[in-house]
């Protein structure tokens, strides 16, 4: 199976079979229209080149070139429900944010005349090495990065909109 693009649409719910409700993730996938074909021989590696929405292009690898032909459309048929996909997307961005938010740090002490209730605190030891290792988490930019979620369930393909509805949530924004 191949990858295809897709824009969130938004979150809902769903109703198992045993009546327990379920997170669920509306994505619309596709069509996708194959734009070029890379082969082994020609570039190197195999793969196909896919744009969505007239925007946006990605590269897709595929084990079989052959099988495609440029202005194929690929859309969400090509899932069934049950399967269990990855999906990549963007983190939504949070600028910079302290360590208690961006690391989860316990804090310092909140009474007894602490004034440093959110601060770092001490980062590292003093005269030997004197540095902070390379690593160490701290406040700074928090979001906006490249996240993968792993084995996510389809739960309904719609066809007729080009719908792929999965269980629990994705990366980003709605419409991103």
């Amino acid at each position: 199976m191949i990858g295809i693009l897709g824009r969130k649409v938004g979150m809902t719910q769903v109703f198992r079979k045993d009546g327990r409700i379920m997170p669920v993730t509306v994505i619309e996938s596709g069509p996708c229209s194959i734009l070029q074909i890379k082969t082994k021989e020609k570039d190197g590696y195999n793969a196909i080149q896919l744009c969505f929405a007239d925007r946006f292009i990605k590269e897709v690898p595929v084990q079989d070139p052959g099988n495609y032909k440029a202005g194929q459309n690929i859309d969400a048929t090509q899932f069934c429900p049950g399967e269990f996909v990855d999906i990549i997307g963007t983190s939504i961005g949070r600028g910079f944010q302290g360590g208690v938010k961006r690391w989860h740090w316990k804090g310092g002490p909140k009474s007894h005349g602490s004034m440093s209730h959110r601060s770092p605190g001490s980062i590292g030891a003093s005269a030997f090495p004197s540095r902070v290792f390379k690593g160490h988490h701290l406040p700074g930019h928090m979001g906006n990065r490249k996240s993968t979620i792993q084995n996510l369930e389809v739960i309904k393909v719609d066809k007729d909109n080009n719908l792929l509805v999965v269980g629990g949530s994705v990366p980003g924004h709605k419409n991103s």
